[in-house]
């Protein structure tokens, strides 16, 4: 049975462990702790190494998915998760303070993995903060040179995630 490895990355509170949560057959392992600095204001808990999910494709195969840490202090994990994944799904809190400026973080981090792999983007939280748009996301991509699919995403809504994955898979196989 082959194992294929997504990696979720992006900003703190986009969605990391809830869209991990809506695919997973198995309870999410996740390393969630009680926030102590600038995050309590946002969160009660954030995660510091990793969140684990799993799934059985229909073919079979299990696909594993990993989470990041959202914050940039723990970026170390985010080289060591990127390890052997066939692709990045980055999720960006459009209600955030900047989010075209947290989508640049993790592009640029995850620049050579993005060109070896694929990566879909996902703009969260888009019914409290109706701007930037898709448009405005699309645009800030191309100035960096990158052509790469914006998805509006309730990650809540396991359809939405499935949309991502499975268009990831799409750009992966062409």
């Amino acid at each position: 049975m082959k194992e294929i490895k997504l990696v979720f990355t992006g900003s703190m509170g986009a969605g990391k462990t809830t869209a991990i949560s809506a695919l997973s057959e198995i309870p999410v392992i996740n390393t969630d702790v009680n926030a102590t600095d600038e995050v309590i204001a946002r969160k009660a808990t954030t995660t510091v190494a990793l969140d684990y999910g799993e799934m059985t494709l229909p073919d079979g195969q299990k696909l594993r998915l990993y989470g990041t840490p959202g914050q940039e202090r723990f970026a170390y994990m985010w080289k060591i998760l990127m390890q052997g994944a066939l692709g990045l799904i980055i999720l960006v809190d459009n209600a955030g303070e900047n989010p075209l400026g947290d989508l640049e973080i993790y592009l640029n981090h995850f620049r050579e993995d993005i060109e070896k792999t694929t990566a879909v983007i996902g703009v969260t939280r888009m019914d409290l903060s109706k701007k930037p748009n898709l448009a405005a996301y699309n645009d800030f991509l191309r100035k960096k040179n990158l052509q790469l699919p914006v998805f509006s995403v309730d990650v809540r809504r396991k359809q939405n995630v499935v949309l991502m994955v499975q268009t990831l898979v799409a750009m992966l196989e062409y």
